[in-house]
């Protein structure tokens, strides 16, 4: 079941030839874990959706509250009978259908989409090699609107598909200033000694809600240090781990960058904390 601006239905054929969101990718989403009827660091999806549809001038519906768009998520995932279990959520907001660059009206549509996940609590990587390359074909212009989850992701399906062909299992984007910025889908932290470095914003990573998470974390641990600065793909040869977070992976270890391997001490601690802190929450 589908829920397409607060209407459930089995039709899979929700977008239209004149939606904007698929013409222009006049389009915002965010993808949510929910547990058990718990969506996961619901509030800070929550903001980040309702800022990044004002930067994108988006007319927010009144009714538009959190406590409006909670019902609404659970409600979907209720009508799929997976209350009692674990999803994965998509909320796609659009700004309707008509008009050319410029939007015939300012009416807002939604949908929002659900399917099963297996675990509950996020698990550490049982993979035996997990392989990135950096994707140098092109590149992320840093500025506000990088930051945001839009539907403009054409250079993430290009890099996706050169990963696939060259046997990757995820390449890591360059900004034009050539420093690394993000996985494929998800952020990036870089660990040396007791320093974990992940990218600024302003370097145009997404704002991920679980970079957020993570960085809290490793603040209140008392044994790491975070750094926000750039990373430059030479540090890359020198770092001790590497990984990269999500809200629906939490945090997935990289364990080769060309010659270069890493171990998973760290990401594992920290995976440990991430969980804890889910359970006292």
């Amino acid at each position: 079941m589908i829920n397409l601006s607060g209407e459930l239905t089995e039709d899979t054929e929700i977008i239209t030839h004149d939606n904007r969101g698929y013409n222009y990718g006049d389009a915002l989403f965010e993808t949510m874990k929910v547990v058990h009827g718990k969506i996961l660091f619901w509030e800070d999806h929550y903001f980040r959706l309702m800022a990044s549809m004002r930067i994108m001038r988006m007319d927010i519906p009144m009714n538009f509250t959190m406590e409006f768009l909670e019902a609404e998520i659970l409600k979907t995932v209720e009508a799929n009978t997976l209350i009692k279990s674990t999803a994965r959520v998509r909320l796609n907001i659009n700004r309707g259908v008509g008009g050319k660059y410029l939007p015939k009206d300012e009416k807002i549509s939604y949908y929002i989409v659900v399917e099963p996940l297996q675990s509950d609590f996020y698990l550490a990587s049982t993979v035996q090699t997990y392989t990135v390359d950096l994707y140098k074909d092109h590149f992320v212009a840093p500025g506000l609107l990088s930051t945001l989850k839009t539907n403009n992701r054409a250079l993430n399906v290009l890099a996706s598909i050169y990963a696939k062909e060259n046997n990757f299992d995820n390449c890591l984007l360059l900004n034009t200033n050539k420093h690394v910025i993000e996985a494929l889908q998800g952020n990036v932290f870089m660990v040396s000694g007791e320093t974990i470095k992940t990218p600024p914003l302003n370097d145009g990573c997404i704002k991920g809600i679980m970079r957020k998470q993570i960085s809290d974390v490793i603040l209140n641990s008392g044994d790491y240090i975070l750094e926000e600065a750039s990373i430059s793909p030479f540090e890359l040869q020198k770092a001790d781990e590497l990984f990269i977070s999500n809200v629906i992976i939490g945090i997935q270890p990289v364990l080769k960058y060309r010659k270069k391997e890493y171990s998973t001490k760290v990401s594992e601690d920290i995976l440990r904390r991430l969980n804890t802190k889910l359970r006292l929450s």
